[in-house]
């Protein structure tokens, strides 16, 4: 049904279209007016008593992380007085433990008592020592080997992890080696002593300085809650807290719970002490686990109590409580604050929602008919033109109705295909036009150049003769001469670009031709920095080529990698099979590299980064491999290199 409907649709004139899609958005607004207006006189009754609900949740919020905060901040500057006292009184043990333990490595040094001795009595003495309740003095050496300790003497504790997962024992070892003489050191983490009866982590301080004569590092610890005087005083006070929090009411049935972020309830009515990061809403929705990933913010969700037939939406206000990592939540159900709202909203809603939904219905179908009908040929007409902008002349429209937007689709088609037969037919005039005239140029240069510089150079030559390399005018018979043969090489190169002949094709080994051009081009005086690797493919197959342009080819490609290479380098000539298709001549150097702004133009006649260059030797290249059906391509990068690769196929019969 519906694809035949957007058929004829489709091939329906375009204002045929817009009478269709467009009539029905028109008359659909006078159906709406009678929602927008329930809808508004409900948004209005909603707003003050919503904002209002919503201030009450947010203030009991925050007035409950106000109370935990003040409560915190009471007795955590309590706690840090006693820790640093604490600290001190650490360090007078250890102090007081490594005096002892000196002592007897005097008498051990002085020679009045033997060392198993001196240990032994150093060890009595510092068994004697508590700390606190259960704080006691241990010694052990640099392997982590217990020497002194109260229930593990002779362990080896060296992996030992507090419960966080710390190597705190390495941790000590390490610190203490590299510590300054009577140095004292510090250490807190989290322990649980099973054999204590511990339930919980409680955190523990050791104070140490290490004995390097016994390689003892000598350590007094207790657990930093045994040093609150008052601890019983502070639960007392956090349980009243507690009640208090839980005996605010929030609403008829609401109330203020805390949990940690694992979701265990620390202040509940009924749950306290339980976990219920795993709770589902009546929908299966964790809300609890939500509330914790997000830690603040607002959340609703249906919860159905003990006696209730339905389930009744809830909505809770929550914050984070960073220094106990709690959440403070504030919930009621929506019923006890919006009955006065629902009231009106069911009236107004009894005489609008069929119509509203009927109309809502029929105009999100016809919005989105007509989208798609109008919106998805003229975008894949766009998408078509900016490829074709892009000079991707092949693209094409698709066609698949009959209407204006077919018909125009056709028509563009049908221009581009006349563009790029046009445009081809430029490019092979312009070509053409260019190759001539520059073949009538070089002919005309050639004559009316060469017999000059004929003459030029045979006088010069003369002169130098008559010279001796002491004469200041030798140097300037030199440069004559050099720069004439350099313009006749300037035509010369002219004369091959314009009229270069059609390649005389012989079965070759190009291995044995790099192989001779290799070595005639390493002699060149350009090249005598270079040092240049061979590396051939010995079962490369033989080819069709004409052995003196390829020639050409080289030794141009090394030559200007040599030019590339001022400063010395290494240039690898190489041959490959590639695909059973082409046999692949690459040269890569290591010299100063193409920038990329370059490297497109780098086979333009006349194009050319040399100060004395010709610019003409790499698009003769490019002619050469082009007329043996090859391709070259370069690759480059600053200061790292340039790689050329000539392929030429195996199989020229595919190209005739």
């Amino acid at each position: 049904m519906q694809r035949y409907l957007f058929d004829f649709i489709n091939n329906l004139k375009l204002r045929w279209k817009m009478v269709v899609l467009v009539l029905p958005l028109v008359i659909i607004p006078i159906f709406l007016v009678g929602g927008i207006i329930g809808y508004i006189s409900t948004k209005q009754a909603y707003l003050g008593i919503t904002q209002t609900s919503k201030d009450d949740l947010q203030h009991m919020a925050s007035f409950t992380v106000d109370l935990l905060n003040s409560h915190y901040q009471q007795f955590q500057v309590y706690k840090q007085d006693k820790e640093k006292s604490f600290h001190d009184e650490l360090q007078t043990v250890t102090e007081l433990a490594y005096n002892v333990v000196k002592s007897q490595q005097n008498l051990q040094k002085t020679g009045r008592m033997d060392l198993k001795t001196a240990q032994r009595e150093a060890r009595n003495a510092l068994l004697k020592v508590n700390v606190g309740k259960t704080g006691y003095i241990y010694a052990m050496d640099s392997r982590g080997e217990l020497k002194v300790h109260v229930a593990q003497e002779g362990a080896n504790v060296f992996d030992s992890r507090d419960e966080s997962g710390r190597y705190f024992i390495r941790e000590m070892i390490e610190k203490a080696k590299r510590s300054k003489p009577g140095e004292i050191l510090y250490i807190v983490y989290p322990w649980k002593n099973a054999a204590l009866g511990d339930k919980s982590l409680r955190k523990k301080m050791v104070a140490y300085r290490y004995l390097k004569e016994w390689d003892w590092i000598i350590a007094a610890g207790g657990y930093l809650e045994e040093t609150y005087e008052d601890v019983a005083f502070e639960r007392r006070s956090f349980e009243a807290l507690k009640e208090k929090i839980k005996s605010k009411k929030v609403g008829k049935t609401g109330y203020i719970y805390a949990m940690d972020t694992s979701g265990n309830f620390m202040i509940h009515p009924t749950g306290e002490g339980k976990n219920f990061l795993n709770a589902t809403d009546s929908n299966g929705q964790h809300f609890i686990k939500e509330m914790c990933e997000r830690k603040n913010g607002w959340i609703r969700y249906p919860w159905k109590n003990k006696g209730d037939e339905v389930p009744r939406m809830k909505i809770v206000r929550y914050e984070y409580f960073e220094p106990w990592n709690w959440i403070v939540a504030v919930g009621s159900y929506e019923e006890e604050f919006y009955q006065e709202a629902n009231a009106i909203k069911g009236r107004i809603l009894e005489s609008m929602v069929v119509l509203t939904i009927l109309v809502s219905v029929l105009a999100v179908f016809m919005v989105l008919l007509a989208s798609r009908v109008m919106t998805e040929p003229i975008s894949r007409m766009i998408e078509v033109i900016r490829r074709v902008k892009m000079g991707r002349l092949d693209e094409t429209m698709p066609v698949d109705s009959e209407d204006e937007l077919g018909e125009l689709a056709t028509a563009f088609n049908r221009m581009t295909k006349i563009i790029k037969h046009n445009k081809e037919l430029e490019a092979n005039l312009a070509q053409q036009g260019k190759m001539a005239s520059l073949g009538v140029l070089s002919s005309g240069v050639a004559h009316e150049i060469n017999n000059p510089l004929g003459v030029i150079l045979g006088y010069a030559a003369y002169i130098e003769k008559k010279l001796t390399p002491e004469d200041p005018n030798y140097k300037f018979i030199h440069e004559i001469k050099r720069e004439s043969k350099r313009c006749k090489k300037i035509v010369q190169d002219l004369l091959s670009y314009a009229r270069t002949p059609q390649p005389v094709l012989e079965e070759t080994n190009v291995n044995d031709l790099l192989e001779q051009i290799v070595d005639f081009a390493a002699n060149h005086t350009d090249m005598h920095h270079v040092t240049v690797q061979k590396s051939f493919d010995l079962s490369l197959p033989r080819v069709m080529v004409d052995g003196d342009q390829l020639r050409q080819v080289a030794i141009n490609l090394i030559l200007n990698a040599g030019a590339a290479m001022q400063r010395g380098g290494e240039l690898v000539v190489s041959t490959a099979a590639v695909e059973d298709e082409w046999v692949c001549l690459r040269f890569r150097d290591n010299g100063a590299g193409i920038s990329p702004e370059h490297i497109e133009k780098i086979f333009e006649p006349f194009f050319t980064t040399k100060v004395k260059g010709t610019g003409l030797g790499l698009a003769i290249t490019k002619q050469i491999v082009e007329q043996h059906h090859g391709k070259i391509e370069i690759t480059s990068e600053m200061g790292v290199g340039t790689t050329v690769e000539v392929k030429l196929p195996i199989n020229r019969d595919e190209y005739c």
